[in-house]
């Protein structure tokens, strides 16, 4: 189990402990299978997850949830659950980045309409649609129109990597109401599966975290009534930007998920395993790497939670949230690779889960803005 500064609730220690048993159990037993089959969501996992209460922990009990409404909370859990595996961890929890934009823009009616049926042993699939062929983390410069008509409005666009794309139920989908503005022109909307005019592309072919399977939506005329816009006009960019710093924090999580997985995977490894007569971990060059992992996994973990704290008292975080996700993507990056070469020629086997733990945490650096992008925001809060 992760370790924290803060100290946790007898409520968290029990979740905690709950989504640990869970991604041992269910999780890790099903990742290498889950890779193999490439594009396939593994539902009957989530079904599981949502039958015990962890696809809605996020979810205020007002409307049915667990009530972990906390970013500290919500990355505990995610840790947990990616250590299993990157991709079903972070397929369980998705509903966590639907339902975020809709806690910050939307009515009272509108929260128990869209949050209440995410909650209980049935909660569907959703998603969230910004990114667009042309506007990845420069949400303000997407292209998809919402043009008014009579009782609503007319969506017309493409967005493109769109998790659950196609089996999700319910979007959140971004759109310009005013073309001729950036950020303030974006508003959100919420779209039901089979609305007609709203089409879907194939399956993305993914490097890792094939669990979550990725499709292009294609919107032409997709009318939307107007109790379905999230907020007024031009609001979604706020709703958008509140929602970036909680999932940048939270995929923070994740990716230390993964990269402790595999750190404890190369250290039981170093220890069992004997290479010219010793145990592996007694190689001078190996201990020191096992050690580089374990501190920057520590480190890292502090920013993120740190991070989470911020936001959960009201302060801003954008700057501290780019921090969080730039340091514990980059931080799983080099630990799963330091693990594929503590296992040597087996880490690069298929037949060890560390080659495909590295290729997961390869979107933790590029989802929710690349570590480009990290870095740039990071240095505009510097000023």
């Amino acid at each position: 189990m992760s370790c924290t500064a803060w100290p946790l609730t007898d409520e968290q220690m029990e979740v905690v402990k709950l989504c640990k048993t869970f991604a041992e159990n269910e999780i890790r037993p099903r990742g290498r299978e889950v890779d193999e089959a490439d594009i396939v969501i593994p539902v009957d996992i989530f079904a599981k997850a949502a039958a015990v209460g962890i696809t809605d922990f996020m979810i205020p009990e007002t409307y049915g949830g667990g009530g972990f409404t906390d970013v500290f909370t919500q990355c505990l859990v995610q840790e947990e659950l990616c250590w299993g595996d990157p991709g079903i961890g972070n397929l369980i929890c998705s509903g966590g980045f639907f339902a975020d934009p809709i806690m910050v823009l939307g009515t009272e009616a509108q929260k128990r309409r869209w949050l209440t049926p995410l909650t209980g042993p049935d909660a569907p699939l959703t998603a969230l649609a910004t990114t667009e062929p042309g506007a990845g983390s420069d949400a303000a410069s997407i292209v998809t129109t919402a043009t008014r008509v009579d009782g609503g409005y007319h969506l017309d666009g493409q967005k493109s990597w769109i998790s659950n794309a196609g089996a999700a139920e319910l979007y959140v989908i971004f759109a310009k109401t005013d073309k001729t503005k950036r950020s303030a022109g974006v508003t959100a909307f919420v779209v039901k599966n089979g609305t007609p005019g709203m089409s879907f592309g194939e399956p993305m072919r993914k490097m890792g975290q094939r669990a979550i399977v990725c499709r292009e939506i294609f919107l032409d005329h997709v009318f939307v009534p107007d109790a379905d816009r999230l907020g007024e006009e031009g609001e979604g960019f706020y709703g958008l930007m509140g929602t970036f710093d909680i999932s940048r924090v939270v995929l923070g999580a994740a990716a230390l998920g993964a990269a402790r997985a595999a750190y404890e995977y190369a250290l039981d490894y170093a220890r069992t395993r004997t290479q010219f007569g010793v145990r592996i971990i007694e190689h001078q060059a190996v201990a020191f790497r096992l050690a580089d992992m374990a501190t920057r996994i520590e480190s890292a973990r502090l920013l993120v939670h740190r991070a989470a704290r911020v936001i959960d008292e009201g302060g801003s975080a954008t700057g501290l949230a780019a921090m969080a996700k730039l340091t514990a993507s980059e931080t799983a990056a080099f630990v799963t690779h330091a693990a594929v070469q503590t296992l040597g020629g087996w880490g690069y086997s298929r037949e060890y889960p560390v080659e495909q733990w590295m290729r997961d945490v390869t979107l933790e650096e590029i989802e929710e803005g690349t570590s480009d992008i990290m870095r740039l925001v990071i240095a505009r809060h510097l000023t």
